[in-house]
């Protein structure tokens, strides 16, 4: 058996799938268009910016009970309805536009997770006297990372919480 063959055999025991363009990726990059090119192009990269690191915020939150693809197909009704996540517009968000956002069918309208993201961009902005959002989620980042692995074969061997996640 070649060091190839052995290498897909721990791609597809890890439950990899061989894309139509040659790229191995997680069987939930391989679903649809939309997820190949989340997982190709945005999925796992750093994220430092304010606006950024609010968006995903605000994205997970809405996501919890629901499906990522959920949230992805909807992300840029999203993007237009919270003024492109932009904190200090967010903030100013009233009763008023809590109610046009529970009308608005292309989001997902749960008012909870609507007041939660308004309340989040109010402590984005006073977060930036302590350095800011991103600076402030990056300092759970571990002090010393884990080993970065070769790929599919070692996937069973990356560790799945830290102390920082717990």
């Amino acid at each position: 058996m070649t060091m190839e063959s052995k290498l897909n055999d721990a791609r597809v025991a890890a439950g990899w799938v061989l894309g139509e363009d040659g790229v191995w990726r997680p069987a939930w990059a391989g679903v649809d268009a939309m997820l190949r090119d989340y997982y190709d192009v945005e999925w796992g990269r750093v994220v430092r910016d304010e606006q950024g690191m609010f968006e995903r915020i605000s994205l997970e939150a809405f996501q919890a009970g629901l499906s990522w693809a959920t949230i992805l197909r909807k992300r840029e009704a999203f993007r237009e309805v919270f003024c492109g996540f932009d904190p200090e517009k967010v903030a100013r968000f009233g009763a008023e536009d809590i109610e046009r956002l529970m009308e608005d069918a292309r989001i997902v309208r749960n008012r909870r997770k609507i007041e939660a993201t308004i309340v989040n961009a109010k402590a984005t902005i006073a977060l930036r006297a302590d350095g800011g959002l991103a600076e402030f989620v990056w300092s759970f980042e571990p002090v010393v990372r884990p080993e970065s692995h070769a790929g599919p074969s070692d996937l069973l061997a990356e560790p799945t919480t830290s102390v920082e996640s717990v």
